[in-house]
């Protein structure tokens, strides 16, 4: 994995391996102005014919690369940054310009005249790269990014400043991530409920303006989380629920994240065939990526206030699991029926929304692998979300753009309320056996328990595990929705500072 990110002059600058962006114009690759001739030693290509790069396997599409290897010394890699660069171009490049690179250190050169946003482009490249670098098995092996800015003659003083908060910025968030990534791919034996509590305890500790909590059972029961308790009952393996706070003195907004923690989901007595069942560590992702959110903002120390809640649990079908049709009470006093063991995570989003609500924040945001519904609607390149608010409904979908990551609103359609009514309880925590709107059922449930605040639901069930690497993200857990809310709670602060 990338371990350092630094920003250099082209003549200080040592790697095995240079990425030279590559803009296209009409099938016609140019390389910037401010690129020099020569780049270690070897000469710099100004312009690519378009037969040319059809006989090398070079192409105008965004990411696609080119090694032009040295004999002796470091070798250069052409990375296309596509015919309408942006951010997401950037990153592609990044992160096949790593892949081309192998695991040696790497020197991206960013030319900057002409770039509008310079820091925007520059963290891009970071955050790619360092995605892109994540292995779990090999979470030591340590090489380097350097980013150089350049100029026609030098980067001017404005430009150099942003590339380095740029790379700074992407380094956060991007390492935030990978850690989100690393929980979520530890085997469940090792990622137990109580094992995520300390995990995520520990990332938190002594970081300035951050406080946490740990329930275990017998305060969790004390709670009256009875959701939590419904879950967990057919487990060896005890619940924990995290609390966790952000409260830096300047802050302007107060929002309330909530992370389904479920650490493996067998479905309960409603148990998974095999299939469906083996990937089922990834449905703690949403406490992951809440947790990981906490983690970004407080090292980019943004002036917002965050509580964040992770209720933790493993759903098994043990002697005492909670059986269908068996009626729970929340915290909230709402009766739940359950109706289906294996619409577990809803039960314990319910309980968490609850205790949000009493820290008073101006609005929530839930994140969980909640429905197959959702998975079938959207495919796994993009996560659907419902919200309350229509301004945090177009805050989420302008977040979705800045981070590269797909999100879509879906409708929460009221009609179907009466698809989750129960006759033996207040609501139940299902729609209707043999399909059906399952995901819009699940956001209608949980619109239950927010008691009017503006609340948004992300249902990340399709894009949370990569099934194959591509782009900038690898094999396994994905933490899909991290970077989209820091991009959110970013563009908040800066309003609301503004303001």
């Amino acid at each position: 994995m990338i371990s350092k990110t630094r920003v250099k002059a082209l003549a200080e600058t040592t790697a095995s391996f240079f990425a030279v962006p590559v803009n296209f114009s009409q099938g016609v690759g140019n390389v910037a102005a401010d690129v020099p001739d020569e780049v270690a030693g070897q000469r710099v290509p100004r312009s690519l014919s378009e037969e040319w790069c059809a006989t090398h396997g070079f192409s105008a599409k965004a990411g696609s690369s080119l090694v032009l290897p040295a004999l002796d010394g470091a070798s250069i890699v052409l990375v296309s940054l596509g015919e309408d660069p942006g951010d997401e171009s950037y990153r592609l490049a990044a992160a096949s310009a790593v892949r081309a690179a192998r695991g040696k250190d790497l020197a991206f050169l960013l030319p900057t005249d002409g770039l509008s946003f310079p820091a925007d482009a520059a963290q891009a490249v970071a955050e790619a790269a360092i995605l892109t670098s994540y292995n779990f098995k090999k979470p030591d092996d340590d090489s380097k990014l350097v980013v150089v800015a350049l100029g026609q003659d030098l980067p001017s003083i404005e430009a150099l400043d942003a590339v380095v908060a740029g790379v700074e910025t992407g380094e956060v968030i991007a390492n935030a991530t990978n850690w989100a990534k690393r929980l979520v791919d530890t085997p469940p034996n090792f990622m137990t409920p109580k094992e995520l509590a300390k995990a995520i305890a520990a990332r938190l500790a002594n970081v300035a303006d951050v406080k946490i909590d740990v329930w275990t059972e017998s305060k969790i029961r004390e709670e009256r989380l009875g959701g939590v308790l419904a879950v967990s009952s057919g487990s060896a393996e005890p619940a924990r629920v995290v609390i966790a706070t952000y409260h830096p003195a300047n802050a302007t907004a107060h929002y309330a994240l909530i992370g389904k923690g479920v650490t493996f989901d067998s479905g309960g007595l409603a148990i998974k065939p095999l299939p469906g069942m083996y990937d089922m560590k990834t449905d703690m992702s949403g406490a992951a990526v809440v947790s990981g959110v906490l983690a970004a903002v407080s090292a980019l120390k943004l002036p917002i206030r965050l509580t964040v809640i992770a209720p933790l649990v493993e759903n098994m079908s043990g002697d005492r699991a909670v059986k269908p049709s068996d009626v729970i009470t929340s915290r909230s006093g709402v009766t739940i029926e359950v109706a289906n063991p294996d619409a577990e995570g809803r039960l314990i989003l319910a309980e968490g929304m609850t205790l949000a609500l009493e820290h008073d924040p101006d609005a929530m945001i839930d994140v969980a692998t909640l429905t197959g519904a959702m998975a079938a609607a959207l495919g796994n390149e993009c996560a659907g979300f419902f919200s309350t608010d229509d301004a945090l409904a177009q805050r989420i979908m302008d977040a979705s753009a800045t981070s590269g990551e797909g999100f879509w609103q879906m409708p929460l359609d009221a009609k179907y309320e009466k698809d989750i009514e129960s006759e033996t309880a207040d609501i139940k925590n299902m729609g209707k056996f043999g399909g059906g709107p399952g995901a819009i059922t699940a956001g209608l449930f949980l619109q239950h328990f927010n008691d009017g605040r503006p609340w948004a639901h992300l249902d990340i069930a399709g894009p949370a595990r990569a099934g194959e690497s591509r782009g900038y993200y690898q094999r396994g857990g994905t933490a899909w929705g991290l970077r989209t809310i820091v991009a959110l709670l970013t563009e908040v602060a800066a309003t609301s500072s503004a303001s």
